[in-house]
């Protein structure tokens, strides 16, 4: 599966599949504290930035595409420091894809998370959060490119 990944975000796949379920929830734990700060233009997430409802914690994205010839995507993430799991998979999304083309985002498999074993360490409704944030993105990269 890592081949068909960007390359950041299959170094985190292969990261989170080289240790232990417990070792993976202390590494989206550490990514968590990695998430970028919104920059100005977003500081009213929630006027001006997407939801996803199926997260269990407020969280909104914001996705913007280069005019270059590689679309280059950049992406956003707003979610409270007190809901480290959802900063952490928002974190996978920002490492794993902020300045890809959009091709290759778009190329992500919708269910890559699996290859991350946290079906072990969290709940599949806080996976489901995870997979709703991918194809946000992606729907964002689609109406941005006209694809």
């Amino acid at each position: 599966m890592t081949s068909t990944l960007p390359v950041q975000l299959a170094e985190l796949v292969d990261d989170f599949a080289g240790v232990g379920p417990k070792d993976r929830l202390q590494l989206l734990l550490e990514l968590s504290r990695e998430l970028p700060d919104l920059p100005q233009r977003y500081t009213d997430a929630a006027d001006t930035m997407e939801q996803v409802h199926e997260c269990q914690s407020p969280l909104f994205l914001a996705v913007e595409v280069d005019d270059d010839p590689q679309r280059r995507v950049h992406l956003f993430f707003s979610a409270p420091p007190e809901a480290p799991t959802t900063r952490g998979f928002a974190s996978i999304m920002h490492t794993g894809l902020d300045g890809e083309p959009a091709a290759d985002v778009l190329a992500v498999p919708d269910d890559f998370y699996v290859a991350l074993g946290l079906g072990e360490a969290v709940s599949p409704l806080r996976l489901r959060g995870m997979a709703a944030m991918l194809a946000r993105i992606k729907k964002q990269v689609r109406n941005a490119t006209g694809t």
